[in-house]
C-alpha cells in the first residue's frame, strides 16, 4: 500500500483477512467468541454446526469486536473511512500516539455500547461488530487537525468544512439513537468513540512538539 502510513496499512489489512475467515465458513465461532456480548449471565444458542454454544461477555472482546463485521457493506464503509482518515490522522500524530489513539476510541465505543444495553435494553441480547467506533473517533481527530479540510460525500457531492460535517454527524447519531432510528445500528458506540477521541486530543493537543 504505497504512501499509506504503516499501522493505517495494517488494520486495512486485518480487518479484511478477519472478514475473509467470518465468510469462509468461521463466523459462527468468531462471532460466539469475539464480537462484543452484553454484560449479564451466559446465554446458550444453538449454532450454525448444530451444536450448543456458551455465550457472554468477556474482556477482549471488548477489542476484538472491531475486526469483525456484519456485511460486505459494512466493512466496505469502515474500510473506505479508515483509508481516507487513518491516514492524515496518524501522519499527524505518528504511529504510537495513533494506535494508542484509534484503539482507545474502540473500547470507548464498546464500553458505551455496553452501558447502553445494560441500563436501556437488558431485555435484548445481541453481539455489537465492526470498526465504526475507531473509525468515528478518527473523523473526529481529522476535523480537529485539519480543521479547514472539507469532506464531501457520494450521495451529498457538497464539499464541507470538516468541523461542520463532524459536529453534525454527531447530532445525527445522538438523535438516532436517542429516538431508537435505524434499529440494528450501535450509535452510542459511534459516540462513545467520538467522546474518548475528542478527550484524547484536547488532551495532546498543548502539549510540544504537537503531535509527533
Amino acid at each position: 500500500m504505497p504512501n499509506l502510513p504503516r499501522v493505517t496499512g495494517i488494520l486495512l489489512i486485518a480487518n479484511v483477512l478477519v472478514y475473509l475467515l467470518q465468510e469462509s465458513g468461521s463466523g459462527d465461532a468468531l462471532l460466539q467468541h469475539f464480537a462484543l456480548w452484553p454484560l449479564g449471565p451466559a446465554h446458550f444458542a444453538h449454532l450454525d454446526n448444530g451444536s450448543v454454544g456458551r455465550i457472554a461477555f468477556e474482556p477482549w472482546q471488548l477489542v476484538s469486536y472491531s475486526f469483525l463485521h456484519g456485511s460486505f457493506q459494512h466493512i466496505a464503509f469502515n474500510l473506505l473511512a479508515l483509508w481516507m482518515f487513518g491516514g492524515p490522522v496518524e501522519n499527524a500524530l505518528g504511529a504510537r500516539r495513533y494506535t494508542l489513539y484509534y484503539f482507545a476510541c474502540v473500547i470507548g465505543a464498546a464500553s458505551a455500547q455496553l452501558a447502553v444495553m445494560y441500563w436501556f435494553q437488558n431485555a435484548q441480547f445481541y453481539p455489537t461488530v465492526g470498526a465504526s467506533g475507531g473509525v468515528f473517533g478518527l473523523l473526529l481527530a481529522f476535523a480537529v487537525l485539519y480543521p479547514h479540510a472539507r469532506i464531501a460525500l457520494i450521495f451529498v457531492p457538497i464539499p464541507v468544512p470538516a468541523p461542520i460535517f463532524v459536529a453534525g454527524y454527531v447530532v445525527l447519531e445522538l438523535i438516532l439513537g436517542v429516538t431508537g432510528t435505524q434499529a440494528g445500528v450501535a450509535h452510542f458506540a459511534h459516540l462513545g468513540g467520538a467522546l474518548i477521541g475528542f478527550v484524547l486530543i484536547r488532551y495532546w493537543r498543548p502539549r510540544p512538539p504537537a503531535y509527533r
